[in-house]
């Protein structure tokens, strides 16, 4: 099938880009075609974040959003921030020491509404179909087709119907190739395609290596008279420890309801942590359990978060394509918000791509005219002003760094005349076991604190059992004679669905993957200490099916 643009994954960015396309082609009075593949079985069932949008981009995008009927009704009204000193104690860190970035209310470009952006991306979608773009739920984009001259040429979905061993079964359905004339990859953090994309046209050549944190997150149904509708709640310090970092969010959306989790960066040293296993603990703390007495879980969730920011963004374009949002890594640490800016990059790369179609002077298929306008946006200039906030707390730890960055965004508006890196991949900062202190996690009450099987039964996760293994070991044999002997196995620990197990056999420790329980959290491909696991799309439909994430 023909297009004039391809898009991979229905998220923020690769939504607006296709929103933002047909508006532009509508306004020059140039038809053009436009399809969207998503790999889940709906759109927004893979969809998980926070998450509190701020409105700019959508602002930008669709002005009259409301009347439209946008899923945006809970505007953020007070902001709490805590240091938890340690499993009883915490203190409230007072507003005016806080980086304005954090701040939610009254200090940020457009409002910021507590959504589930999932619920976001089903409006987009509509708002995208309304325009005449093709969306495809259930087609995983599988491998990138490519032209004679190297150039991106477009995609081939996945085949469907195959066993276990790569053989075909009575419902082989083949993929289908789809060419564009330019194809927007925009499959969220660490797209499997992005990934070879960047690693084939050197897209880092010039950057910091991209850096990450796992999201854990819930949603519960509370008590009422617990309920304080707009009020952010946000933290660091326990239960994470030295040689770990990260922070909490608890936010009371409408209906009731509250959605909680622990972002743990992915540059942890001790492999035997657990990010599932510490947000289990993180709710048991009084500030965070007074909401959830009484109340019910309701649903669970994990995803890897882009968070090295500006310094570790690759070029986005090359030769027949771009890449947008959080595969390109676009999210702003400094305001914990990622949403706006997807939107905006791939409403930047919309304008790149009408403007090489209406003036047809792209001849070598390249985007030249994207990196101009990237640098007149403001969103070069929010992820500028930020770019030293990860390395700062990377450095100097969150006291330190966090006063680095109160006077940064404070004072100096980010405007500071040097930049702070932080180069060495979160993967390399494992240590071995023998330096590492284990950690004795409690039992899961099943109140506040719950096992990871019941925990992803709440995901929807489901995969047909009989498929291919989406989950690739380089090398058999490291997990067992490398990996188990050197970290003790952290895949067993640092995946939030149990994916990953060392089973005692006869003949020996075996490595176990259940591919069925998978997330698509991608924990694996980024944390993994020998880089051995590739995380590659599925059949089609599999993974969680969030209803509200």
């Amino acid at each position: 099938m023909e297009f004039d643009v391809v898009i991979v994954g229905a998220g923020p960015s690769g939504l607006a880009t296709a929103c933002r396309l047909m508006q532009l082609a509508q306004q020059k009075n140039q038809p053009i075609t436009v399809c969207v593949v998503e790999k889940a079985s709906e759109v927004g069932a893979h969809i998980l974040s926070g998450a509190i949008i701020e409105s700019r981009a959508l602002d930008e995008l669709f002005p009259d959003w409301k009347e439209r009927g946008a899923p945006l009704t809970q505007s953020a009204s007070e902001d709490q921030v805590y240091l938890l000193k340690d499993q009883e104690s915490a203190t409230r860190i007072p507003n005016y020491l806080i980086p304005k970035s954090m701040h939610n209310h009254g200090l940020n470009h457009g409002n910021n509404y507590i959504v589930s952006l999932g619920g976001v991306c089903r409006w987009l979608a509509e708002q995208a179909e309304q325009l005449g773009v093709d969306i495809f739920p259930g087609f995983p984009a599988g491998e990138i087709l490519y032209h004679e001259d190297g150039s991106v040429k477009g995609i081939a979905t996945q085949d469907m119907g195959l066993d276990q061993n790569g053989k075909e079964k009575d419902s082989f359905t083949p993929g289908m190739e789809l060419h564009g004339k330019y194809t927007v990859f925009s499959e969220g953090c660490r797209g499997h395609l992005g990934k070879q994309l960047i690693k084939k046209f050197t897209l880092d050549a010039d950057s910091d290596p991209q850096h990450y944190g796992l999201g854990l997150k819930e949603l519960w149904d509370i008590d009422p008279a617990m309920h304080q509708p707009g009020l952010v709640v946000h933290g660091s310090g326990w239960p994470l420890n030295e040689g770990s970092s990260g922070g909490f969010f608890l936010y009371h959306t409408d209906n009731c309801q509250v959605v909680v989790g622990l972002i743990v960066d992915l540059n942890y040293s001790n492999t035997y942590l657990s990010p599932f296993q510490e947000f289990q603990r993180l709710k048991q703390h009084p500030r965070l359990k007074q909401f959830l007495v009484g109340g019910t879980r309701v649903s669970y969730g994990a995803r890897a978060i882009a968070k090295g920011g500006f310094n570790s963004l690759p070029k986005m374009h090359f030769p027949g394509g771009i890449i947008t949002g959080c595969n390109a890594g676009t999210l702003n640490f400094a305001k914990i918000k990622g949403t706006h800016t997807a939107m905006k990059s791939g409403m930047l790369a919309a304008d790149a791509i009408v403007t090489a179609l209406h003036d047809n002077t792209d001849t070598d298929k390249t985007l030249h005219s994207f990196d101009e306008i990237f640098r007149q946006s403001w969103l070069f200039d929010e992820l500028y002003g930020s770019r030293n906030f990860g390395p700062a707390m990377h450095k100097f730890g969150t006291f330190v760094g966090g006063a680095f960055n109160f006077m940064e965004q404070n004072l100096f508006r980010g405007k500071l005349p040097f930049t702070l890196h932080d180069r060495k991949p979160d993967y390399a900062q494992l240590l071995p076991a023998t330096q590492c202190q284990k950690i004795a996690y409690p039992k899961p009450d099943g109140l506040f604190s719950f096992d990871i099987l019941s925990s992803v039964f709440l995901s929807n996760t489901n995969h047909e059992e009989d498929q291919p293994c989406h989950l690739i070991l380089k090398d058999g044999s490291i997990p067992i004679e490398e990996n188990l002997k050197h970290y003790a196995e952290p895949a067993q620990r640092y995946c939030p669905a149990g994916v990953y197990e060392v089973l005692d056999t006869e003949q020996g420790p075996k490595f176990q993957i259940n591919g069925q329980n998978c997330l698509h959290c991608k924990t694996c491909d980024i944390k993994d200490p020998a880089q051995n696991i590739t995380w590659q799309t599925p059949e089609g439909s599999g993974g969680p099916n969030y209803p509200n994430m």
